[in-house]
């Protein structure tokens, strides 16, 4: 914390305010049901990309990859890009090229891109429909997943194709003011 106003540094703020959208909508909501043990037994990591750089943010992306391989005990990385990817479609554009990056230095099927976005609109869908937020997140971010750990998980989840669909359900239910608001108090609640 920062001696002024005991205000958290800005890197340290934003992973905060992920942690909160982590804990009070993804895991309270249950859209993934995978996420609460390994948030819980510390197995995350967070990186945040200040400078929006393409090729430097690719390079960090392999690297990890690399941290990842060389690191069984982190489940996961979030890397989270909170200045440069706020227009949507260019967040997506991004997402390609790093789709395509992983494929050509050898990671498809070894690791896995979720993609989330402040503005995440569903293909085909308004974007005031709610079940856009069960993509949306405090700031643009690719959650890089180990496939073999997803594969595992999935062989003892019962039906896990439904996960989608129940998360989609579940957040037309609580309506678009509802889902907006859980998503801005988490930026709220880390200041």
């Amino acid at each position: 914390m920062s001696k002024k106003n005991n205000e958290l540094d800005p890197e340290r703020q934003i992973i905060e305010q992920t942690k909160c959208w982590l804990s009070n909508v993804i895991i309270a909501h249950n859209y993934c049901p995978f996420a609460k043990r390994e948030i819980e037994q510390n197995r995350v990591r967070y990186q945040v990309i200040n400078e929006f750089d393409p090729q430097n943010c690719l390079e960090i992306l392999i690297q990890e990859c690399v941290y990842l391989q060389q690191n069984p005990e982190v489940e996961t990385t979030l890397i989270i890009l909170p200045k440069g990817l706020g227009n949507f479609e260019t967040y997506l554009d991004f997402i390609a090229v790093a789709e395509d990056l992983l494929v050509s230095q050898n990671y498809e099927g070894v690791f896995q891109m979720a993609s989330f976005h402040p503005d995440y609109c569903f293909q085909g869908s308004e974007g005031n429909d709610p079940a856009n937020f069960t993509n949306r997140s405090p700031y643009p971010m690719i959650h890089l997943l180990r496939e073999a750990s997803i594969t595992k998980v999935l062989e003892h989840y019962p039906d896990p194709e439904l996960i989608p669909e129940r998360n989609i359900e579940f957040a037309r239910s609580q309506g678009f003011e509802v889902m907006q608001k859980l998503l801005q108090d988490c930026l709220k609640k880390a200041k």
